[in-house]
């Protein structure tokens, strides 16, 4: 009888145990919110002081304060951290707002980023400027990239598309609006193939004309042929492509060189160097005449911008 109730003690803490290593690995999000945010939040307030105070990030207090802290608790006067502001718990982390000493600046906290990370008991910790004299830093609980999960409010805006996942739980977003224009490099097993899946979906869904060459038989762009405009596959239907590309491109320049042209006394910041720059009622659909490239599409409008 004595062995059975040593046995139902033991078990409910075993149990636990084990399970909070199984969600470790399988279930980090909820290991995190059970047991990875209460602990570091402990850890974080418990050790902010000596934790700054090993990271070199504290300042010797002003002469007033030191006065007052002699003249009230007659005890040793000891350096000054940043202020710490509330910790904000996330699904991922935690974040919390530091207003720099005098004396520092943003550099000096992330060069600590490191030994914070094992003070605190965090995967990561991240530093990024608010405004001057303000920091946040950003506590990431357990490894985001090993199974991306994007968050529900990432939000779209026309040509800006919310493509991937930053290992400090921030949404990297393509804005074509901003910068037209890009070159993705990388190695075999990089992403790449994955980047341009997660563009190509983020776009499709939004008024724009898509237009693709894939030499490669197109074994990568293929399954996105029905929202595509024109799709070449090998170099002979690329040159067919190209030159329809470069007139249409030509076009809208002659279209911005003579809206420019209305009104010479316009002043410089209203006058437009892109074709989003122009009025909705003028801004021309893309016409693509593909050929043989894309058969659905063959010599068909669109009212799409591109």
């Amino acid at each position: 009888m004595s062995e059975l109730m040593t046995m139902a003690e033991l078990g409910g803490p075993l149990a636990l145990l084990g399970g909070a290593v199984y969600a470790r690995k399988a279930h980090p999000a909820i290991y995190w919110a059970t047991v990875g945010l209460p602990s570091s939040v402990a850890r974080l307030v418990g050790s902010y002081s000596s934790t700054m105070d090993a990271c070199g990030l504290t300042v010797q207090p002003s002469r007033l304060r030191a006065l007052a802290v002699r003249a009230t608790t007659r005890c040793e006067v000891r350096p000054v951290p940043p202020r710490r502001g509330l910790i904000r718990p996330t699904s991922t982390g935690l974040r919390v707002r530091l207003r720099l000493a005098p004396g520092q600046e943003p550099a000096d906290v992330a060069a600590s980023c490191e030994r914070l990370r094992h003070a605190w008991g965090v995967h990561a910790v991240h530093v990024r400027e608010i405004k001057p004299g303000v920091v946040e830093l950003r506590l990431v609980g357990f490894d985001l990239l090993r199974k991306v999960k994007m968050p529900r409010r990432a939000g779209h805006d026309l040509l800006a598309v919310p493509v991937a996942l930053r290992e400090d739980a921030t949404v990297f977003v393509r804005d074509y609006r901003a910068v037209p224009h890009e070159l993705v490099l990388g190695a075999t097993l990089s992403g790449k193939s994955m980047f341009l899946r997660n563009l190509l979906t983020g776009l499709a869904a939004q008024p724009v004309a898509l237009v693709g060459i894939d030499c490669k038989r197109g074994v990568e762009l293929a399954p996105f042929a029905p929202r595509l405009s024109a799709l070449a596959t090998d170099s002979d239907e690329a040159a067919e492509l190209l030159p329809v590309l470069v007139q249409e491109m030509e076009d809208r320049y002659d279209l911005i060189k003579a809206r420019q042209g209305i009104a010479p006394g316009t002043p410089d910041e209203e006058i437009t160097s892109d074709v989003w720059g122009l009025p909705d009622d003028e801004r021309p659909p893309p016409i693509v005449s593909t050929g043989s490239c894309c058969p659905a599409s063959s010599g068909r409008g669109s009212r799409e911008h591109r």
